[in-house]
């Protein structure tokens, strides 16, 4: 674990270098998207431009803040997969330099930079920026969650029927209906194609729930540790902790722990 001068230190760095990416490159980028800077690199996978810019600006600023920490970003792991490798053994920053780049190509949001930290697959740290709103979710392993800086702690909506947000990214769209079956006691509603905005949602009682099938490490590192330091759950619904170097299906996030529970094993079993 973190000592707590090394967690303020990692804290305010990260929260200068995503607040650098999206004042210089992803704000300005949505003005500048142009059609032939979009593409796909995967069925269903849309890439820009500005998420190559925004990732070698990050690694850039992550290396002098840390470079003890190797960098696995999204983008250059599309190109080179064995930097995957690195995750299991070293101690990486991990990057998404623009989550929900789908919603920023088509000029809409939400959309997010989000930044972890993990040594040999066990996650120390996650920070999360919405560059339009400027809301900064991050967390260290032991040391609690904040939001813009002051300490927080997740609230439920309060609803009579828990409020329960089911990604769409569902490789077997067989499985997403046995989900949605599982929690047939709770409202369903679908959530953004943005993890950066999902994991906050579910922390300040927007959602209660949201389960994500696919549980690639840049998309959930920085939302794991900030729910669980928070004093809400994001595990593998059979209570296995999330790894970033043991990446499955599946991955259940509540508010509280005992709404977790409740739900954990009707999931576990759709699954």
């Amino acid at each position: 674990m973190m000592t707590s001068a090394l967690a303020a230190r990692l804290r305010e760095g990260v929260s200068l270098v995503l607040r650098e990416a999206a004042e210089k490159i992803i704000l300005p980028g949505r003005w500048r998207l142009l059609d032939d800077e979009i593409a796909l690199k995967a069925p269903g996978e849309v890439v820009t431009g500005v998420d190559r810019e925004s990732e070698a600006f990050i690694a850039e600023r992550l290396c002098a803040l840390h470079p003890e920490a190797t960098v696995v970003g999204e983008e250059a792991v599309a190109v080179d997969p064995s930097l995957l490798d690195d995750l299991a053994t070293k101690l990486c920053w991990i990057v998404d330099p623009l989550d929900g780049t789908a919603n920023y190509a088509a000029g809409k949001v939400p959309f997010g930079i989000m930044i972890g930290l993990a040594s040999a697959g066990e996650i120390l740290g996650g920070w999360m920026l919405d560059p339009v709103t400027q809301r900064m979710c991050g967390a260290e392993l032991g040391h609690g969650a904040r939001i813009d800086g002051t300490p927080f702690l997740a609230s439920g909506s309060g609803r009579d029927r828990p409020v329960a947000a089911v990604s769409r990214l569902f490789e077997d769209p067989l499985r997403r209906e046995r989900v949605q079956a599982a929690l047939a006691h709770c409202e369903v509603t679908d959530s953004p194609r943005c993890a950066a905005d999902q994991y906050p949602r579910v922390a300040l009682g927007i959602h209660d729930l949201t389960y994500f099938d696919r549980t690639i490490s840049w998309d959930h590192a920085a939302g794991v540790v900030f729910l669980n330091e928070c004093g809400g759950r994001a595990a593998h619904p059979d209570g296995t902790a999330y790894r970033v170097d043991r990446p499955r299906p599946g991955l259940l996030v509540a508010t509280q722990p005992a709404l977790w529970e409740s739900v954990a094993k009707s999931v576990a079993a759709a699954i």
